[in-house]
Parts: structure tokens; sequence; C-alpha cells
């Protein structure tokens, strides 16, 4: 947190100083600051781990944009063909995550990508019930949820 707020102090310094009060430049004030923190960080402990976020966020970012891509795309498929192939079900998921946090920002990108949602959280939060519209492969469904939130609970750890 801490990094992040020296972050956007440096940027919004480049701003002030090169005297240009642009968004492009906000940015490239932004880049600068991450680039310098990024050297930084051996020197000062309260950087630790700073630089490894955005390279892991814009990992996330790409795995969770095509997984959101190819579900729209089955969706969109199964609605426009005659058939239709879903086999709707729920599923128990059991949770890594702990914090409440965690969990909800996991059962809201679950529910955010089309074909599944979250339906609730067992008492003691450790498993998330989940409807899936295409329950044809349940171990690969239960594979690719897994893997989201390793993902996701990478982020924060």
């Amino acid at each position: 947190m801490i990094g992040a707020f020296w972050n956007l102090l440096l940027g919004l310094a480049w701003m002030v100083l090169s005297g240009d009060f642009s968004g492009t430049n906000l940015l490239a004030g932004l880049g600068f600051a991450y680039l310098a923190l990024a050297i930084l960080q051996p020197q000062v402990p309260a950087l630790a781990g700073y630089a490894q976020r955005l390279p892991r966020i814009l990992a996330f970012l790409g795995f969770f944009l095509r997984q959101l891509l190819l579900a729209n795309l089955k969706v969109a498929y199964d609605i426009v063909t005659p058939p239709w192939y879903m086999r709707p079900g729920v599923i128990a998921m059991p949770l890594a995550a702990r914090s409440d946090f965690e969990i909800a920002l996991v059962a809201n990108l679950i529910s955010l990508t089309p074909g599944t949602l979250s339906l609730d959280v067992s008492d003691d939060r450790r498993v998330l019930y989940i409807h899936a519209m295409f329950l044809d492969d349940e171990p690969a469904l239960r594979r690719s949820l897994a893997e989201l939130e390793r993902r996701t609970l990478a982020l924060f750890h």
C-alpha cells in the first residue's frame, strides 16, 4: 500500500514539475515513478514486493479476460444454435480463500463469467456453491474455477 502511495505522489510530482497536466503525462509520470520505485525496492524495506505486483496484476487481467471471452463465446454459441447443449447443475467448490474480502472477490469473479453463478458460501466459509450452465465436464470446471481462485489469491500474497 505504501508503494502505491509513493507511486501516485511521484507521478503527481512529475506532472507538476513538467507543467503538463494531461492524462497522458500523468500515465508517463506513473510509469517513471514505478520504474524508480522498482529500482529503489531493494534499499527500502517498506517497498518489498511492490514491483512484482504489477506483472501479477497484468497476468491476471490477461487470464481473466481470456476466460471471460471463452465463456461468452460458449454461451453465445449455445444461444444461437437450435439444440441447446447446456447441462445446468450446482457444484460445491472447496475454498482456499479465507478472508471475507477474498471470498467475495472470488465469488464475484465467478459470477462475472457467463455460464457460472455463485450461489452461497457455507457457514464455515470453506465451500462455495456454484450454479454452472455447462456441467457436462465437472472435473474440468472444477480445475478452471480452482485456477481462477489460485490466480486471484496470488494477487494478494
